[in-house]
């Protein structure tokens, strides 16, 4: 992330360009709701990347007024509040009941209760510098948390050999976003801004690489386990009923035709006779009704 600083053109530049990157991040995902829109379902994308960014652009405005003289901070950050929030209203509108459900929990447990914690605490217990340090720090492990989380997606794609769900654009912007903001922490010499970066120029390597294995790649269908079959033993008889019998029972009916014991296999005919669609499940063989 970056703050704003005339006295050092080269970290200025790297502010300013690490911004354009980080708004071309934030707009990335246009594509991926545009589809959303137009199949009025979220189709498989998942809302968590979109709730931790959002997290994420309110804990480091809350760093870039405590820290001051933060224009570039505070300017991006909000631009990512309000296009964050967007995103999940629509998310919301077109998503799955469970899905919706998951979503707000999602969003009211870290969106609402964790920056309130944050919030809280640091405001009452810490002050001064030490309140800073302890806020910056939270920052590197929510950016830690943002660039993790599309590992979601990441093991999707290994696991389908598709690259449906994960947006290029995307990872190719946090990856360059990385570069810039590792760039501009250097110079400043402000671990809390370095810091994450490098993890996310690495995981955004790993996701562009992953791109490039399976773009090509036929998807592989994952299909639902069928249940197994019953296998019912058929004994056509000349009446037209149909009632449980013994399979072993019936077996010897075969084997000793001559012993005229037929009615061991079929039951009386005062039974209820049976429809044509009459048919118990329960038993290891079936009479089935014939003409």
């Amino acid at each position: 992330m970056a703050l704003f600083d005339l006295n050092h053109p080269l970290m200025f530049a790297s502010g300013i360009l690490g911004n354009i990157i980080s708004i071309c991040v934030y707009l990335a995902p246009l594509p991926t709701f545009k589809r959303i829109c137009r199949e009025k379902s979220t189709t498989g994308f998942a809302s968590l990347p979109y709730v931790v960014a959002l997290f994420s652009s309110t804990v480091w405005m809350y760093y870039a007024f405590l820290k001051g003289n933060a224009i570039l901070l505070i300017s991006i950050n909000s631009f990512g509040f309000i296009i964050e929030t967007i995103y999940i209203a629509l998310y919301l509108v077109y998503a799955s009941k469970n899905i919706r459900y998951h979503t707000i929990m999602l969003l009211g447990l870290l969106d609402v209760v964790v920056f309130a914690i944050i919030f809280l605490v640091s405001f009452f217990i810490f002050n001064g510098n030490t309140r800073i340090l302890v806020i910056g720090w939270i920052c590197v492990a929510v950016s830690v948390c943002v660039f993790a989380a599309p590992l979601s997606i990441v093991f999707k794609v290994v696991r389908t050999r598709s690259v449906e769900f994960m947006p290029f654009f995307l990872s190719f912007f946090l990856t360059l976003s990385a570069v810039m903001w590792f760039a501009y922490g250097v110079l400043q010499k402000d671990l809390c801004i370095a810091l994450p970066n490098v993890l996310g120029f690495g995981l955004g390597l790993v996701q562009m690489l992953l791109y490039g294995i399976y773009r090509k790649s036929k998807p592989v269908i994952i299909e639902e386990k069928k249940l197994p079959e019953h296998v019912m033993n058929i004994l056509f008889l000349g009446t037209t009923e149909v009632h449980p019998v013994d399979s072993k029972t019936c077996e010897n009916f075969e084997d000793e035709k001559d012993k005229k014991d037929e009615e061991i296999c079929a039951i009386p005919l005062e039974m209820e006779p049976c429809s044509p669609l009459k048919v118990q499940k329960d038993s290891p063989a079936l009479n089935v009704c014939a003409a």
